[in-house]
C-alpha cells in the first residue's frame, strides 16, 4: 500500500465513524416519514470538501451504513447510495478550486461553490435514492419525492451553515499554520 492509499483509508475510517455515529437518531431531528435532519451530513460534506470524491463517496456509503445498522430502522441501500453520491459531488470541490482550501484559502466564490455542490449532491443523490425506492421497493411516489425534496433541501441548509463555518475555520487555521498573510 502506498502512502496515499493509507491516507484515504485513515480519512475514510475517521469520517465514516463520525458520520455513522453522528447520524444516529439521538443526534437527529425527525422531519418527515422515515426522514431525519442529520447534523452528521456536515461531517460528510467537510470530509468530501477537504479530501475529494473518493473519500467523500466512502465516508457517505460507510457512514450511512453504520447509521442504518445501529439506528434500528434497517439498512436502506438506496439511501446509503444517495449519501455516497452526495460525497462524490461535494468531493469535486478541491479539484474545481485548485485545492485552495488546502492552502488556507476559502474565498466567497469557493463557499458559494461548496453550497452549490451540496445542493446538487443532495437533490441529485437523494432523488436517485427516491427513484430506486419507488422502482425496487414499490414505495409510494409521493412519499419518496417528498423525502428526497425535504432531505435534500434541509441537508443543504445544514451543510451551508455548519459545513461552511467549519471549513472557514479550517482555512484560517491552515493559513495561520503556513505563515500566509491576508492581502
Amino acid at each position: 500500500m502506498n502512502k496515499f492509499s493509507v491516507k484515504i483509508v485513515v480519512l475514510t475510517a475517521i469520517g465514516a465513524a463520525l458520520y455513522g455515529v453522528g447520524g444516529l437518531p439521538i443526534f437527529g431531528i425527525p422531519i418527515f416519514a422515515e426522514t431525519t435532519l442529520k447534523p452528521a451530513m456536515a461531517i460528510l460534506a467537510i470530509f468530501a470538501g477537504l479530501y475529494g470524491p473518493v473519500v467523500g463517496f466512502l465516508v457517505g456509503i460507510i457512514g450511512h451504513l453504520i447509521t442504518d445498522l445501529f439506528a434500528g430502522w434497517g439498512v436502506w441501500l438506496t439511501w446509503v447510495l444517495g449519501s455516497g453520491i452526495v460525497g462524490i459531488v461535494i468531493g469535486l470541490l478541491p479539484k474545481l478550486t485548485s485545492n485552495r482550501l488546502e492552502k488556507g484559502e476559502f474565498p466567497g466564490k469557493d463557499i458559494a461553490l461548496f453550497i452549490l455542490l451540496a445542493l446538487v449532491g443532495n437533490i441529485g443523490g437523494f432523488s436517485i435514492s427516491a427513484l430506486l425506492d419507488f422502482l425496487l421497493y414499490k414505495e409510494p411516489a409521493g412519499k419518496v419525492i417528498a423525502q428526497a425534496a425535504i432531505a435534500g433541501s434541509t441537508n443543504t441548509i445544514l451543510i451551508a451553515i455548519i459545513g461552511t463555518a467549519i471549513l472557514v475555520m479550517i482555512a484560517k487555521r491552515k493559513k495561520a499554520s503556513t505563515g500566509l498573510s491576508e492581502e
